[in-house]
């Protein structure tokens, strides 16, 4: 695209508000919120949300501003509490939002406190992921998350545990982070590491024989049936506004069991993978979350943009729930194919964002297959925002 798409910050405006708003978004695991009062923040934009437990175990995201004046009223990127108080003027909210109190108010006869609960946003939790939607008219996710349930259940997420997670900072506008991870075209020239393992770093004619293989073997040497099967409905093609959904698997080359150093395995088996079958399975939630599972463990991403030129790229490494560090897994071997491939991304995506910010910078041809999923994030980014400014 033009750079004119990521320089601009009238774009980056209609983009939040029109395109990112409006998509579902990964925000927290369900074991992140184990008790009533556990909260985590989610920060998207120049927006704050609290994801919370409320005393009656229902799940909220509520927009981190006071109803008074606007000030935040938690500030904590994680933590437990009873309530909400802003610290400017003291109006506290319950666990579901309302207001509680607003101090010496009832000076006013026209205030009625139910009149002024902190704004949500919507909310989903399934199998055990938690994604949330600030459009108050956006299209249910559950519908089109139930077309992948045999190959996501396959991992017991709801169960699963959040081993670590990671946040890395970028400093270039989110669709460089987003077109990063949606081609696998630069994976041999920068994830040398990531290339040995995956044939996805192989042209579809190269690897289709390894494939098809995998594939044939798959439901028998994991236990799950169906779990080699491909479901693809992202971008354009979604079933609503920010619901893209898609399950695929792949293969991992000889020798590879899972994502990791050596191949071998970093964890227990997950939820009810019964053995490797030299396969892994990619996901999509919405526009801007994946998942790479591997029968040990899994790897979310999650890209949101915090400024024109700043994007946070969020990764999450999920184990078996019975596992416990230090006996059945370490975060160094559990973690370090993923990072590595992370940070030399955030290499990468830096010295393309500031080469593509050039006034000479002419976009060149995408490749038809390495890039054909970039095509349709493009495709439809380009739709969205020319429906808007026109």
């Amino acid at each position: 695209m033009n750079s004119y798409f990521y320089r601009s910050p009238l774009v980056y405006e209609l983009e939040l508000h029109n395109l990112v708003f409006k998509s579902w978004i990964y925000a927290a695991h369900i074991t992140e919120l184990p008790n009533p009062g556990d909260f985590v923040l989610l920060e998207v934009g120049e927006e704050s949300l609290i994801i919370v437990r409320d005393r009656n175990n229902e799940i909220h995201a509520l927009i981190n501003i006071c109803r008074h004046r606007g000030a935040r009223v938690c500030e904590k990127l994680k933590g437990h509490s009873k309530t909400f108080v802003c610290p400017y003027h003291g109006w506290t909210y319950s666990l579901d939002g309302t207001l509680r109190s607003a101090r010496h108010m009832e000076m006013r006869k026209d205030f009625n406190r139910a009149d002024f609960p902190l704004k949500r946003a919507k909310v989903l939790v399934h199998m055990g992921l938690i994604f949330v939607n600030l459009d108050e008219q956006a299209a249910d996710l559950s519908g089109p998350l139930s077309k992948i349930d045999v190959q996501l259940g396959a991992y017991d997420l709801k169960n699963a545990k959040v081993a670590h997670k990671q946040i890395y900072k970028v400093d270039a506008n989110w669709k460089y982070c987003l077109e990063n991870y949606l081609e696998c075209y630069h994976c041999k020239t920068a994830h040398p590491h990531y290339a040995r393992i995956h044939t996805l770093a192989d042209l579809d004619e190269d690897a289709k024989d390894f494939d098809a293989a995998m594939r044939a073997r798959a439901s028998v040497e994991t236990g799950v049936a169906g779990i080699e099967k491909e479901y693809r409905k992202i971008y354009s093609a979604a079933e609503a506004f920010g619901a893209c959904v898609q399950a695929t698997r792949y293969g991992l080359y000889d020798g590879y069991l899972t994502g990791s150093e050596d191949g071998q395995a970093v964890g227990p088996l997950m939820g009810k993978m019964k053995g490797y079958d030299g396969g892994a399975s990619d996901f999509q939630f919405g526009p801007l979350t994946f998942m790479l599972s591997y029968p040990d463990h899994c790897v979310l991403y999650r890209f949101i943009p915090r400024g024109q030129n700043k994007t946070d790229m969020e990764v999450v490494w999920f184990v078996n729930g019975d596992a416990v560090e230090g006996e059945n897994y370490e975060i160094n071997r559990l973690t370090w194919l993923w990072d590595q491939t992370t940070l030399e991304d955030k290499y990468i995506i830096s010295r393309n964002s500031e080469g593509a910010s050039s006034d000479f910078f002419e976009p060149g041809p995408l490749h038809p297959e390495f890039e054909q999923t970039l095509m349709m994030f493009i495709d439809w980014y380009l739709d969205v925002m020319q429906s808007v400014i026109k």
